[in-house]
């Protein structure tokens, strides 16, 4: 029986945000990710940064896999080409299978979905349901100041320093994908997994 593939499970904005290296960081993920033989899991739509990256992943030959809420499809945001389509009752439990499916986790540039979804993994691991690496893709400086508020909550003394230790964050996609080939992707048995 083939072994599950690697899947990197990614947040990022159903918008394209300000700048166009937000979009371009999102297309290079998704063609590294297919050339690395690397599933990518997100949000299923097929607007903004999601839907960037899924074209991108799909056009190189990549798998993609999207969990996406009922209501959402009703909303024609609902990407059509993916390998494979969750629909699911809620955000609750888009949130659970997008945990349940990643063997790592990378947050791209994005809104306060994107916010939500990367603090659901920050929380997971500090309360030790989760063990698997949590980067943000900090493009142009996007996550500076999430990551000086981090570093707050631990210098005030609302979390320990080895949670904020779990908070892994790079400059570029390539930077992330070296990351995971020298860890988790390189390692059988540390990503993605529950104590």
């Amino acid at each position: 029986m083939p072994s599950e593939p690697f899947t990197l499970t990614v947040f990022c904005g159903s918008r394209h945000g300000a700048r166009p290296i937000y979009t371009e960081a999102a297309a290079e993920l998704g063609r590294l990710a297919a050339a690395h033989n690397i599933r990518i899991a997100y949000g299923g739509g097929r607007l903004g940064l999601m839907g960037v990256l899924a074209d991108a992943a799909l056009a190189a030959g990549g798998e993609v896999v999207g969990i996406i809420p009922e209501y959402l499809t009703q909303h024609e945001v609902l990407h059509p080409g993916l390998t494979e389509t969750f629909i699911v009752a809620d955000l609750f439990a888009r949130k659970q299978r997008m945990l349940d499916i990643g063997h790592a986790f990378a947050s791209l540039p994005g809104g306060f979905g994107t916010l939500d979804e990367f603090f659901e993994v920050v929380s997971w691991i500090q309360l030790g349901q989760l063990d698997a690496p949590n980067v943000l893709v900090n493009i142009e400086g996007y996550f500076d100041r999430l990551l000086g508020l981090v570093t707050d909550v631990v210098a005030e003394d609302f979390a320990r320093a080895e949670h904020l230790e779990r908070i892994q964050h790079v400059d570029s996609v390539p930077e992330l994908i070296a990351l995971l080939e020298g860890g988790a992707l390189a390692t059988p048995g540390v990503e993605g997994t529950r104590p």
